[in-house]
């Protein structure tokens, strides 16, 4: 009796054992499973790159960089031959060369008189010109100093950005200050995690952007290799300047969005070699960790041989005005400009394109 009890609960014990050890297989299946689809969800699609069989076609002048990437380019004003003055121009977030909001706006009289020629570039990834998937804070630098130097600019020119171009100035002042004669920069974008940014003031700051771009820009710094997954998923909304929300433009950006939405013609341009390698890249190098500090900057020019200015409206709600002021503040030789009643996109008004322009090459003052 005693045996036959022993022997039932051995097999019961077998019987258990046998479905621990299934259940863990299965279990271990599963999460290998589980991982490997998750890898997947996280890698971005490999670009369409120019040129190539799969590849949008090449319809813009492009200058060859040294690390074999192409840049592409469009020119503007008077005959390069003729220029007494040129510019190159560097569009913002989910833009191409065809946003240069200068250059199409600058007035016949202003160009003649001055002598301006502008070359807007397409940023890597962007419009025409090649990723750059080993790009860093300082890479566009060294980009446009190679334009510059193909293009035959010659040893100094002017610089102009707007918006996220415009946070990439501040690469330019760094990494080859030596090569400018001027730069403004319009509503550049400002990274709430720049070290020297007080704590509250960022903090304010950050705290009136829209709900889905504060957990999108956490998402670019503290976790960028999610950046991709986190803006194409379809559970909650991601990036609102991507979607066009009107959530985050000031009253006069939406009657100037008419005027603006003449890019349509050129939009499909934007992000035909894909999303991650403008767009995403974008986000996790402007709100990323960066190797300096704008305010750490020290003046270019300290022997007035040129000028930086900045430009932001005061009701500008993607960047941040109170964070301009501070950076304006802090770093006296910056001519600063603030615009009453302007929100982002003033540089599209009638007659802005002018004062700027003005403002950075003879110096004209009283212009904001």
């Amino acid at each position: 009796m005693k045996a036959k009890v022993a022997e039932k609960g051995t097999k019961e014990i077998s019987a258990a054992s046998l479905l621990s050890r299934m259940f863990g297989k299965i279990l271990a299946i599963f999460f290998v499973g589980f991982a490997v689809y998750a890898y997947r969800a996280l890698q971005p699609p490999p670009p369409k790159i120019c040129g190539t069989p799969d590849g949008p076609p090449i319809t813009a002048p492009r200058v060859k960089l040294s690390d074999g990437r192409y840049l592409a380019y469009k020119e503007h004003g008077v005959p390069k031959d003729q220029a007494r003055h040129k510019i190159v121009f560097i569009h913002g977030y989910d833009s191409n060369r065809h946003d240069a909001v200068v250059a199409t706006g600058l007035s016949p009289e202003v160009i003649e008189s001055l002598g301006v020629y502008i070359v807007s570039i397409d940023r890597p990834g962007y419009g025409e010109s090649d990723p750059n998937p080993k790009r860093t804070v300082k890479s566009l630098a060294f980009d446009v100093q190679e334009l510059a130097d193909r293009l035959e600019l010659g040893s100094k020119f002017y610089v102009i950005g707007f918006s996220m171009g415009g946070q990439a100035v501040w690469t330019l002042l760094k990494y080859i200050p030596h090569r400018l004669a001027g730069a403004a920069l319009l509503a550049p974008v400002t990274n709430y995690w720049w070290p020297n940014f007080p704590a509250n003031l960022s903090t304010e700051a950050f705290s009136h952007q829209l709900p889905q771009d504060r957990w999108n820009l956490r998402v670019a710094h503290y976790l960028p290799w999610l950046t991709n997954w986190w803006n194409t998923q379809k559970f909650f909304p991601a990036c609102s300047a991507a979607s066009y929300n009107p959530g985050v433009l000031s009253p006069q950006d939406l009657a100037l969005m008419p005027k603006y939405r003449a890019r349509r013609d050129f939009y499909a341009q934007v992000r035909q070699q894909g999303q991650h390698e403008s767009l995403h890249r974008d986000l996790m190098i402007g709100f990323g960790t960066w190797e300096f500090d704008p305010i750490d900057l020290e003046n270019p020019f300290p022997n007035n041989g040129g000028s930086v200015h900045l430009w932001q409206g005061d009701e500008d709600k993607l960047v941040p005005v109170t964070l301009q002021r501070y950076i304006a503040q802090r770093q006296l030789w910056i001519q600063y400009h603030e615009i009453p009643g302007a929100g982002h996109m003033f540089p599209v008004l009638d007659g802005m394109a002018d004062k700027i322009v003005k403002a950075l090459l003879i110096g004209e003052k009283n212009v904001s």
